[in-house]
């Protein structure tokens, strides 16, 4: 890999569900976005080291660094050691609550758009540098500076305010060079033109944001195996839901490669209706209700924008139009053109996408949520296309650009559009339709999506080849033998695993370079040796995957099984849903066994949680816990901003 380029499973994630920053293990941030996770980035030196833009804090000589999310936040923490001293760095974006709003209105952010960085010496003396050197229009043009008592001005409208003197360079930014001292404090706060910065102290902005990330992870229910895991993935999801509309991003990062030096680079700072479907499922058993509310709201007004036609994904303020275009003016991350925004993908047909929606709402009907008219009519809408159309090709869940496929993972989804809506909407003459429909797709399934040499389920009812997506099925609970389940489950493990990572798929999918081992696909391998009672594969498996993750817990799309090189867009909603769902699904096998995890994601989510869950259940669960008073006193810090 380039060296100016840091690897991916350096950086660490910070946000305030609006915009997200990344910052690397040697305190420099290389993406930021303000107010939206799809604005023009303030810094993206990950997209091109020269061109980019970046705000650096480090050491001036050499130096270790070690660093953490603060316990139960998203607060990141990096001490850097030298030989002279130590020094700690906080990063974070702030949050707020809206005035008035419930204890379980915890979606409903009021973020100030900032940016805030605290340096504290802890030992000795150390020199430090600093670089401020943002862009604008994804580094088309580097911003001028101008210094101003108490910090630098762009003349995009950008501040930074500190109080540390900064020297502007006509090409390298503002750049500052100060020693710190043990008990110093410095602190540096960079906000856009359009940023609601409030005049109240950074350690007000400090502790009413710690209170926030708190009180929300106090609402956890979960109470299983790799908490520390959950505890993360649960924070990580979380970042990645855009407060204003509760649309969740599948990525708030463009265009890493699953390839270093190829093209497959994507925009995944959108919303995609099964990420986020799957997305909502993880969070609900870990008892969070909010989330799926405001995307229920969010789901309506997004498909309205495209009606009669349900794309696949759209803007994370509904917009159905995301037309896709390259930024040749950027290398791309380690010369790996082009850089993409938007994605074209949002055109194509997949026919699992309604299934998810459909198991979605099934499952919030069983956990006490009840679907308006509005809804309920919707969804019959979605079961009658979906019994037209379920028999035509698709272009499947992985998205391939060549020519669509009668995808079984994505047939067997049409069942579940069918099956689900049978039990929440239509009238009675439509449920029979939907199940004679159903049971002609259990019927073709069988009879064209397994492989009659081999007995194993296949990608496509075309090709024989194997696909990941194809460990999901019996989770859906389709009615699939567990025998030709087994032997699909032992040909994946033979002919796309590597060592405790999983390979979509091998086909050619017609774009330039290969891929790295998806993660998603290697938790769901996890859970498929789990459902087949191969209990000792799978926990040393897990136990593999987890040693995957970066030093703070995060995941990429990909991976490289050889050096572990982190591929893909970063972090990843899909991994991290992954995980919470992986680690449930022990948590039932230890309680029930074979049989606790074997059904549908209602069966299983309502052994998790109980058979409802609203505002009530929620209030008493978290009353139970012993954590009142620490609440109250998180939710008068939160009244103070």
């Amino acid at each position: 890999m380039n060296e100016p380029y840091a690897p991916i499973r350096d950086y660490a994630l910070i946000g305030d569900c609006h915009g997200a920053a990344l910052v690397s293990r040697t305190g420099s941030i290389d993406w930021c976005t303000f107010g939206r996770f799809d604005a023009a980035p303030a810094f993206c030196r990950i997209l091109d080291a020269t061109r980019g833009g970046s705000f650096s804090i480090n050491p001036a000589g050499e130096f270790e660094s070690e660093r953490r999310y603060l316990e139960g936040t998203n607060i990141l923490e990096t001490l850097f050691r030298t030989s002279s001293g130590s020094v700690r760095l906080t990063d974070f974006m702030p949050v707020g609550r809206k005035p008035g709003s419930s204890m379980h209105d915890y979606v409903t952010l009021e973020a100030p758009f900032a940016l805030v960085r605290i340096l504290e010496g802890v030992e000795g003396t150390v020199p430090m540098k600093l670089l401020y050197d943002p862009t604008s229009d994804y580094g088309r043009h580097r911003s001028l500076l101008t210094t101003m008592k108490g910090g630098v001005t762009a003349s995009d409208g950008t501040q930074l305010r500190t109080g540390i003197d900064f020297h502007v360079y006509e090409t390298e930014g503002a750049a500052a060079q100060i020693e710190l001292h043990a008990g110093d404090r410095r602190e540096l706060l960079v906000y856009p033109a359009m940023a609601r910065v409030p005049d109240i102290p950074v350690q007000q902005l400090l502790d009413v944001t710690r209170a926030f990330w708190e009180e929300w992870m106090e609402y956890s229910r979960y109470g299983g195996p790799h908490d520390a895991a959950v505890v993360r993935s649960a924070m990580a999801l979380k970042l990645m839901t855009y407060a204003p509309t509760g649309a969740l991003v599948a990525s708030p990062l463009t265009s890493v490669p699953e390839a270093i030096g190829f093209g497959r680079n994507w925009d995944y700072r959108f919303c995609w209706m099964r990420d986020s479907a799957l997305t909502l499922y993880a969070l609900s058993v870990l008892g969070y209700s909010g989330e799926a509310r405001r995307f229920g709201e969010y789901l309506m007004v997004a498909c309205h924008a495209s009606y009669p036609r349900l794309q696949i994904m759209y803007g994370i303020d509904s917009e159905a139009e995301l037309p896709e275009r390259s930024l040749d003016h950027l290398e791309g991350y380690a010369g790996s053109r082009p850089v993409r925004i938007g994605n074209g993908a949002y055109q194509q047909t997949q026919h699992d996408v309604p299934g998810e929606i459909l198991d979605w709402a099934h499952l919030q009907r069983a956990l006490g949520s009840r679907p308006r008219r509005r809804t309920r009519n919707f969804l019959a809408e979605l079961a009658d296309r979906t019994a037209e159309n379920w028999s035509e090709p698709d272009s499947g869940l992985w998205e391939m650009r060549g020519e669509p496929m009668n995808h079984v993972y994505s047939k067997v989804m049409t069942w579940v559009t069918l099956d689900r809506a049978t039990a929440l909407t239509g009238s009675r003459k439509q449920k029979r339709g939907w199940r004679r429909t159903a049971d002609e797709i259990v019927e073709t399934v069988l009879a064209r999506g397994i492989d009659p040499n081999r007995g194993t389920l296949m990608q496509s009812f075309e090709s024989g080849d194997l696909d990941g997506s194809l460990l999901a099925i019996p989770f859906t609970g389709f009615p699939i033998d567990a025998g030709v389940f087994g032997r699909t489950v032992d040909a994946i493990r033979e002919e796309l695993s590597d060592g405790p990572f999983v390979y979509r798929y091998r086909t050619d999918d017609q774009l330039e370079g290969g891929e790295g081992a998806f993660l998603l696909c290697s938790f769901w391998l996890v859970d498929a040796l789990l459902w087949l009672g191969r209990e000792k594969e799978a926990r040393d498996r897990l136990d593999e995957l987890l040693a995957a993750s970066n030093d703070v817990g995060l995941y990429s799309e990909e991976i490289d099984p050889d050096s572990k090189i982190f591929l893909g867009n970063f972090p990843q909603a899909f991994t991290h849903m992954a995980v919470i769902r992986t680690a449930s699904l022990f948590e039932l096998f230890e309680k029930e066994g074979v049989d606790g995890i074997r059904g549908s994601n209602t069966s299983r989510a309502k052994q998790l949680i109980g058979a409802t869950s609203g505002p009530m259940a929620l209030w008493d669960a978290f009353r139970q816990s012993g954590r009142l008073g620490r609440f109250w006193s998180s939710k008068q810090s939160m009244l103070k901003l």
